[in-house]
């Protein structure tokens, strides 16, 4: 019987990351092994887990090109385990875009890798002006003025539900509990 849980991120700023160790703690306050892994790193065998979460942040619209070169190498290996994938952006902040049926990032990337996890979710990320370097503050403020967001902030916006983190990965916690009991 399969038991680990692998969580792979691909963060570009850290947020994805400390996303992937919420989920990771709450795995571990539930007694359930897991392993975190960059995307960058990831060498193990997919089929030695019960199951695989993929959190990946986008910057620019997109997410990085490891990640779908990743889901669709792997996509044969994914079909036969229990997946979840999760995608973190700004867009996300929004109300009206803080789903995967709203949000056009989520939208846009299923569709390119055709490709559904059996657990999907959407969460709003960090904005932080101060560690961005002089071409991605410019960039992103004036992706934010866009989308009506805050252009200026001395300290970081993290719009992160973290409730809504939580119960995405009890989600997969109760799917992990009632297969493992068969």
């Amino acid at each position: 019987m399969k038991t680990k849980v692998g969580i792979i991120y691909s963060s570009v700023d850290g947020h994805t990351l400390k996303i992937c160790k919420k989920l990771n703690g709450l795995f571990n306050e539930n007694q359930i092994e897991t392993e975190l892994f960059s995307i960058d790193t990831f060498t193990e065998e997919i089929s030695k887990y019960h199951t695989l979460i993929i959190g990946a942040s986008i910057r620019y619209g997109n997410h990085k090109t490891n990640v779908t070169q990743f889901i669709q190498t792997n996509k044969n290996e994914l079909n036969k385990i229990t997946t979840a994938f999760f995608s973190v952006n700004l867009v996300a902040r929004k109300k009206e875009k803080n789903s995967i049926n709203t949000n056009p990032y989520f939208i846009k990337f299923i569709k390119k890798v055709n490709w559904n996890a059996d657990f999907q979710e959407v969460f709003a990320g960090k904005l932080d002006y101060n560690s961005y370097s002089f071409f991605d503050k410019i960039m992103i403020k004036l992706i934010m003025k866009l989308t009506h967001g805050p252009t200026k902030s001395d300290v970081p916006i993290e719009y992160t539900d973290w409730n809504k983190v939580e119960q995405f990965g009890l989600k997969i916690i109760a799917n992990y509990k009632n297969t493992n009991q068969k």
